[in-house]
């Protein structure tokens, strides 16, 4: 069978890389397509890869400032020949699934989430922090590109979400029904250090809707130690903000993750994400994690076992979940990683065989064969 993946670019490891990878692992002799791409910036696994990318590869700053290409993107996705595979997956949070698909070929499309920056996150990408001429083109290109996005479903067969949260905005934008498969967590790569626990953690890009604001204000309140991992365009501002107990590490390997979080009395979490992988790798090395209760938490945390939800967006709601959780036991960083074995790379594999036997009608795999 001949497969094509296609993903939106390949310019960094992140979660949605990181399914494109473990796709890879299902389908090895699979064609990527993508919009660009950066070798240097990505696993070694991808450079081994055929890979076709779009014209935008070749236009000036298209490798560094794809984004700013946003408009030109439903065109450079048409350029792409699918005539001659019989199964295309997308893995999409932005325009992967706008392929052409006259052919009708059997289209699945792993929707990380509708794109964020035209549908419910078009204010925090485009709003009050933007330049003048960024929101004046936005808004200008945010009708059509509106019109790309749901014209592009026509070609999609089957839609995948990777959290109840996404299948609800997929019916909510697209009027599509979606099968939720969450994503692969790599928690044997994480390997859990002893010792004592003696700061509260952030592990995150440093952009608006992440929220990293709340997590400093609330520590800087109650003078609490907080070690924010992670790097963007928010550092300078989040930085002038931070009180003397704040520290900032930047970027880290992710074979360093694993003793941050052992060391660590909590994760806080205070944005809403799609999915979110971080808690569950936190949650892999004993970490308990205090999160803002919306979003793809929904599906990997529950309150009082896993860590404490809080209910709004506030400083005040974030203190007093940290209150809360410094008077309750958790569990135990075997329980904790146990209860995360669902979230890992090989259950991935196993749900996303059985998904595509089920469309081809071929029988499941047995139970025997499950990790």
């Amino acid at each position: 069978m001949r497969v094509a993946l296609v993903h939106d670019w390949l310019t960094g490891m992140r979660g949605g890389e990181k399914v494109l990878q473990a796709l890879m692992e299902l389908f090895p002799e699979a064609h990527l397509f993508t919009l660009v791409f950066l070798p240097e910036k990505v696993s070694p696994v991808f450079q081994s890869q055929r890979v076709t990318v779009s014209p935008l590869q070749r236009l000036p700053f298209g490798r560094s400032h794809y984004r700013y290409y946003l408009p030109l993107y439903y065109e450079f996705m048409k350029g792409f020949d699918f005539s001659e595979y019989d199964l295309i997956i997308s893995s999409s949070s932005a325009c992967a699934k706008w392929i052409q698909n006259p052919k009708k070929r059997l289209h699945i499309c792993y929707c990380h989430t509708p794109m964020r920056y035209i549908w419910d996150g078009f204010e925090e990408y485009f709003g009050s922090n933007a330049s003048l001429p960024v929101r004046w083109m936005a808004r200008a290109f945010r009708e059509y590109l509106q019109r790309c996005d749901l014209k592009s479903n026509e070609g999609v067969s089957y839609f995948i979400a990777n959290s109840s949260e996404v299948r609800h905005r997929i019916q909510r934008l697209y009027h599509r029904e979606a099968t939720v498969i969450h994503p692969p967590v790599e928690l044997a790569a994480l390997k859990p250090e002893s010792g004592e626990r003696t700061y509260y953690l952030v592990v995150s890009a440093l952009v608006p809707y992440k929220r990293i604001d709340l997590a400093i204000q609330g520590c800087n309140k109650k003078n609490l130690p907080l070690r924010i991992i992670g790097d963007g365009p928010e550092r300078k501002r989040l930085e002038n903000m931070s009180g003397p107990t704040i520290q900032f590490e930047g970027w880290v390997p992710s074979e360093k993750l694993a003793g941050y979080y052992s060391h660590a009395k909590a994760l806080i979490f205070p944005g809403r994400e799609d999915f979110g992988i971080v808690p569950v790798e936190a949650l892999s090395c004993g970490c308990p994690v205090i999160a803002f209760q919306e979003g793809g938490v929904q599906d990997t945390l529950t309150d009082g076992v896993t860590g404490v939800l809080f209910r709004e967006q506030t400083v005040a709601s974030l203190v007093e979940a940290i209150e809360k959780f410094s008077k309750m036991p958790f569990p135990d960083m075997k329980t904790l990683r146990k209860m995360m074995v669902k979230f890992s790379t090989s259950q991935f594999l196993f749900k996303m065989k059985n998904y595509i036997r089920k469309i081809y009608q071929f029988p499941p795999l047995p139970s025997s064969e499950r990790p």
